[in-house]
């Protein structure tokens, strides 16, 4: 494998150390190969809002693995899913199951250009939307920046069909709109960014993103693969109260399984083959292992709303606590949390867009994840990635990381 990995954050090269490997998972811990037991703030990197192991995804999965696991054919359970989709999600009214947050993110915005018939997409620096080809564009100077192309392998003939602007900059997206918003087919943006380290969106951002795609007749795409059922049963649209035309989804929705999904107007939607001509297909969408565990999961959610509050005040417990810690030791931070998922950035700025998020100090963060990590705290092994809270998660486990960041501090202020 590249790296001996399957994806690249989890090769730990960013934090100077060798991969852990994991054997098994319960509530709020899990357990490496060694036998090291942590508590887990990456979750799977959100999407076990739940807790690993939770009984009624696991007892869903089981009652389906014994019907078969994949039938490349219609079943009940994939309805049952689009179904507690569209009556959560404001925006979606019609709902298409993929297999990754990729796939739902690449298919939405080949749909907006259908549905335009406009060529330019507007995502924003530091947004990561998946690894399709037009997507992986980094941010650069200018009024109107096209894309260029952020891995090899990228035509830039492609990457140039993509213009990327500031998070939270109102302003530029307006420059942009003034000078090709005749040919944009959509604004792309994670409500709350969360693969830069999460970034709230300053107040009136999305009103205004919302206000001027509908002024020149683009679609705006929200993508909620992070933030779907996490910040509310509602998504981010719901926490808001702003209705894109479009959304992505994936992760909660399939209960820690491989899932993604894109859904919106109906009048949007219903281009979609086979109803409509843009075609988009796969083999493995709608799998009965995925939707049964997703369907628990959403079905939990809905039936326990004091989930969230209890989420929102350990986070904020976490969050707070952190912050007194580091002040204390005099080591310059500052956390941005929405909900249940935040991020400690070691910089005395505030952290509001890709640019500002460069600052914080990668060592610093590297030195603290492997002084958590040895006192049996496990957080993403990157500065730039989201810390997640489950419902499985207790005061005590709160706690138990303040004790750990505390003596972490210790080290940090000496170096």
């Amino acid at each position: 494998m590249p790296g001996g990995v399957n994806s690249p954050v989890r090769a730990f090269r960013v934090v100077g150390m060798e991969p852990v490997f994991i054997k098994r998972g319960y509530g709020s811990r899990i357990w490496d190969e060694d036998g090291n037991e942590y508590i887990d703030y990456v979750l799977s990197w959100g999407p076990l809002i739940l807790g690993h192991s939770h009984p009624e995804v696991v007892e869903a999965i089981k009652n389906q693995v014994e019907k078969g696991t994949s039938f490349g054919a219609c079943t009940q359970m994939e309805v049952l899913l689009a179904e507690e989709i569209v009556r959560s999600i404001p925006s979606v009214e019609v709902v298409r199951l993929v297999n990754s947050g990729t796939e739902a993110t690449m298919s939405a915005i080949r749909l907006a250009r259908g549905y335009t018939k406009r060529k330019y997409i507007v995502k924003f620096a530091g947004c990561y939307h998946g690894h399709s080809d037009g997507l992986l564009i980094k941010g650069g100077s200018g009024l109107v920046t096209f894309g260029v192309p952020d891995s090899a392998g990228v035509p830039e003939e492609i990457a140039g069909l993509t213009i990327v602007a500031p998070y939270n900059d109102e302003e530029k997206v307006a420059e942009i709109f003034a000078k090709k918003g005749d040919e944009i087919a959509a604004v792309i943006v994670e409500p709350v960014a969360g693969n830069m380290g999460v970034v709230p969106p300053k107040e009136g951002f999305l009103e205004t993103l919302r206000e001027i795609t509908k002024k020149y007749g683009a679609l705006l795409i929200f993508d909620e693969v992070i933030t779907g059922y996490r910040l509310s049963f509602s998504g981010a649209q719901g926490y808001y109260g702003i209705e894109p035309d479009l959304t992505t989804l994936g992760k909660i929705i399939g209960g820690g399984l491989p899932v993604g999904a894109y859904g919106g107007r109906e009048e949007i939607m219903r281009l979609v083959s086979p109803e409509g001509p843009v075609y988009q297909a796969g083999t493995l969408s709608g799998n009965p292992l995925a939707t049964a565990a997703g369907y628990a999961t959403l079905k939990v959610l809905s039936e326990n709303p004091g989930i969230y509050d209890k989420m929102e005040r350990l986070s904020e417990k976490l969050c707070r606590g952190l912050k007194d810690i580091m002040e204390r030791a005099k080591i310059p931070v500052f956390i941005n949390r929405a909900g249940s998922m935040l991020t400690m950035f070691f910089t005395g700025e505030e952290v509001k867009d890709y640019d500002s998020a460069l600052k914080a100090d990668t060592t610093m963060y590297a030195a603290f994840f492997r002084e958590m990590l040895k006192k049996g705290v496990y957080l993403p092994p990157s500065q730039f990635e989201a810390v997640f809270l489950s419902a499985a998660h207790t005061e005590e486990d709160v706690e138990r990381t303040l004790e750990a960041a505390e003596s972490a501090a210790g080290i940090l202020g000496k170096l």
